[in-house]
């Protein structure tokens, strides 16, 4: 299927301020770039580098007053995301060693302190798909989805005493009792068809069967197509814009996400 996703971001900044972006998807196996908008205004000098984890990110200084960032991408993806019943657990010595840095605790997706917790979910489970899917139904079954209620970051631990959270929240929980199993767990932030109300979601991917497969604690099935735009440990990597120096505000976010024929060249 086809996408056109847009994010819109508005700002008052008191003074010139340095900002890093995160907001460009990159094409891979799941998704085809096929064409994409950045505008920045008033415009300023962009540099662009790429992470540690493949993200493509955007050096600026935003200059004084009014600023907004406004990008929209023609994306082709999956209308859903693939499922793996009985998935294989993957030995630690036989990972790709690009996958070693999600085993580890992070932030906020504290795995060292879910090592009894986790084992106690996915007992009586198959090692590997399976045992996750068990977790992501232990979140999505305890833990109240609360759209557009999340301003503070909240680690797993955290959440776990709470009862409530946001998707980025929930995400954490489930990363850190996968990576308690010795299963490689990341964090993606991007784009949700459908999703409702709709914003930018977050959600996170597994290793198992020598591949990365997409949970969702807050979806009942994994109908939808997404776009991902940046993958990470946890929140703290896959913010979509961090600010330095004197506080902004940030005055309007609007994002969308349309089914489209195909992008109009």
């Amino acid at each position: 299927m086809w996408l056109n996703a847009s994010c819109l971001l508005e700002f008052q900044i008191p003074v010139p301020s340095p900002f890093l972006l995160k907001l460009r998807p990159r094409s891979g196996r799941n998704q085809w770039i096929a064409r994409e908008e950045y505008i920045l205004s008033p415009s300023a000098p962009v540099n662009e580098f790429t992470d540690m984890f493949g993200n493509l990110c955007q050096r600026l200084v935003a200059p004084a007053g009014n600023f907004s960032v406004r990008t929209s991408v023609y994306v082709e993806t999956a209308d859903s995301s693939d499922t793996a019943p009985n998935a294989p657990f993957i030995e630690v010595q036989q990972l790709p060693d690009d996958t070693l840095p999600f085993l580890y605790p992070s932030r906020y997706c504290e795995s060292d302190r879910f090592t009894e917790m986790a084992a106690s979910l996915v007992r009586g489970y198959s090692s590997g798909y399976d045992q996750c899917t068990a977790i992501v139904e232990y979140v999505r079954n305890t833990i109240q989805y609360t759209p557009g209620a999340g301003q503070q970051i909240i680690s797993a631990t955290e959440l776990n005493q709470l009862s409530a959270g946001v998707c980025r929240d929930m995400a954490h929980l489930g990363i850190a009792c996968c990576r308690a199993l010795s299963i490689p767990a990341r964090m993606v932030v991007g784009y949700l068809e459908g999703l409702v109300p709709m914003d930018l979601h977050a959600w996170f991917e597994v290793y198992v069967g020598n591949r990365w497969y997409t949970l969702d604690p807050t979806q009942a099935d994994m109908n939808g197509g997404r776009i991902a735009i940046a993958y990470g440990r946890d929140a703290a990597d896959v913010a979509i814009f961090s600010q330095f120096g004197n506080p902004v505000e940030l005055l309007n976010m609007k994002v969308t996400v349309e089914q489209m024929s195909g992008p109009n060249y």
